[in-house]
């Protein structure tokens, strides 16, 4: 009564519902999907894979706050709070296994951002399209090759009897113990992945390229315009969005090293600098059987995650005037 009585005092009017108006929206949204009803059949597959396999899943992670037991299942086993983070984070392993995951991604998605632009801009330089095809074809072929079969190679080439030590003895007279030595994993690590997605990673760049108009290069030619300055006043605008997308969804997965590639290259030499987190859910979880203390991990891995998306996309929109995702 007291509102009402203010708000006459006031000269204020109260909203009136008008029911119409809520007919209107409704048949306005009414006439766009049956419109597009197709478009929106088409979405319910995707929809529903999403749901099912990364929605439900989701439900499996109560396990980290729980002294989980498989005997008495999910909701049965006893409520142990944050206890697995804290034991986590005070552990001796914590700072290393950070510390190792930070590095190999941070380094990978410095090192490994800008070759497969380079070689986009490069390819788009080819006029010749079979040649083109030819080349694209060898470079997007070590993406198919499977990672055991890519490990396989490095420790075949890398190992002391291996073309590559070959070398190193004819220079220094002794072999490197490339796959032993911590110094070097990371090394082979990133560099190994360069080679093996960066022909893959330039499709969309190269797709770009294609989309650009032709005009502009002739225009280009008029103006007298060299090689460099076409890539530079035409080409990188054009890749500007693009970049910016694969940057923000590069870094969002910095902490996801996959720990197939990286427990494969252990030995017992380079575990200081080899073991990650990923590596160590895997050990804990499968092979110790400790499925509530590797799913705090693993979750833990994932908050770091989405807080690095979040202020690597807040850089992002500075950087763009406010235009981000």
């Amino acid at each position: 009564m007291e509102k009402v009585i203010k708000e006459q005092f006031s000269g204020r009017k109260r909203p009136i519902a008008n029911p119409d108006r809520k007919k209107e929206k409704w048949q306005k949204l009414r006439k766009k999907v049956a419109k597009d009803k197709w478009l929106y059949l088409l979405m319910v597959p995707g929809i529903l894979l999403t749901i099912v396999f990364r929605y439900f899943p989701m439900y499996g992670a109560i396990i980290a706050f729980k002294d989980y037991n498989p005997m008495l299942g999910i909701w049965e086993s006893p409520w142990v709070g944050l206890a697995h983070f804290r034991t986590f984070i005070s552990s001796p392993n914590f700072s290393v296994l950070l510390t190792n995951t930070l590095k190999i991604s941070v380094y990978g998605l410095i090192l490994g951002f800008f070759p497969p632009i380079l070689l986009a801009l490069s390819l788009n330089q080819i006029l010749n399209k079979k040649i083109k095809q030819k080349i694209q074809l060898i470079l997007y072929a070590p993406n198919f090759i499977s990672v055991v079969i890519i490990v396989g190679m490095l420790f075949l080439f890398l190992s002391a009897n291996g073309p590559i030590n070959g070398l190193v003895e004819k220079f220094t007279g002794q072999p490197i113990m490339f796959m032993s030595n911590p110094d070097y994993f990371r090394t082979i690590y990133i560099l190994s992945g360069i080679w093996q997605g960066m022909g893959w990673a330039s499709i969309l760049y190269t797709a770009t390229l294609a989309g650009i108009s032709s005009d502009l290069y002739e225009a280009a030619n008029i103006d007298g315009a060299n090689i460099l300055q076409k890539i530079w006043f035409i080409d990188l605008p054009a890749l500007r969005p693009v970049m910016v997308i694969n940057f923000i969804l590069s870094a969002g997965n910095i902490m996801n090293v996959g720990y197939e590639k990286a427990y494969l290259m252990q030995t017992s030499m380079n575990i200081p600098t080899s073991e990650i987190i990923s590596t160590y859910v895997y050990k804990i979880g499968l092979q110790s059987g400790d499925y509530a203390y590797s799913a705090a991990v693993g979750l833990f891995n994932m908050i770091i995650n989405v807080v690095l998306l979040l202020l690597v996309n807040g850089i992002t929109k500075k950087i763009n005037d406010g235009e981000g995702l």
